[in-house]
């Protein structure tokens, strides 16, 4: 993602930059992961019950703490991102093959014409520049407007990565909405509601 005043190249080869339109991000806090991620997903599925087109991806955990599984919020779809390696092992269990699949399906919900993307976590992954950043780039190409959860352990690099583009919105559904409404009333070419 660009810093200010960087430009990222639109998949129309036309450059964006965060003074050309850039849609902005909301960036919720994730201390709490489970209530974020619980917030994330019920604020998509009453968009939905309204008519909105949104896409992407929040996170569950299943049994225990090691298990994680990404759940696509508009089709029910899970990617268990979590693989089982046997009692006692110590080794990194994240399934890249689940998240890759994650990811692309955020990208194709954001070239298909969703209205917004749920993007459930930036967090160790994306801080290396893994994980679901190419689902945050394609987002802001199609310039669709973001909700993301981001990782207390990694704020720096999320500043480093999103800079402008993103905003900090309060964990709760009325900050949501607000912002949902700020978002729809900038790109009507209207005062915000």
């Amino acid at each position: 993602m660009p810093t200010h005043g960087e430009e990222f190249p639109a998949q129309s080869g036309a450059p964006l930059t965060d003074s050309a339109g850039w849609t902005r991000i909301a960036a919720l806090p994730a201390e709490d992961s489970a209530r974020v991620q619980a917030l994330m997903q019920a604020f998509a599925e009453e968009l939905m019950q309204d008519g909105v087109r949104v896409g992407g991806v929040t996170q569950i955990r299943v049994a225990d703490r090691s298990g994680i599984m990404l759940r696509d919020v508009a089709t029910g779809a899970f990617y268990p991102i979590s693989q089982d390696l046997g009692p006692g092992s110590v080794a990194c269990n994240l399934d890249t093959s689940e998240l890759a699949l994650a990811c692309a399906a955020i990208e194709r919900a954001a070239g298909a014409g969703a209205q917004l993307i749920v993007i459930s976590k930036f967090s160790k992954q994306e801080a290396g520049r893994g994980g679901l950043c190419d689902a945050f780039r394609a987002a802001m190409a199609a310039r669709v407007p973001v909700i993301a959860a981001v990782s207390p352990h990694y704020r720096e690099e999320w500043r480093a990565f999103a800079g402008r583009l993103a905003e900090d919105v309060a964990p709760e559904r009325q900050a949501l909405a607000e912002w949902w409404a700020k978002i729809n009333g900038a790109a009507a070419g209207g005062p915000s509601i």
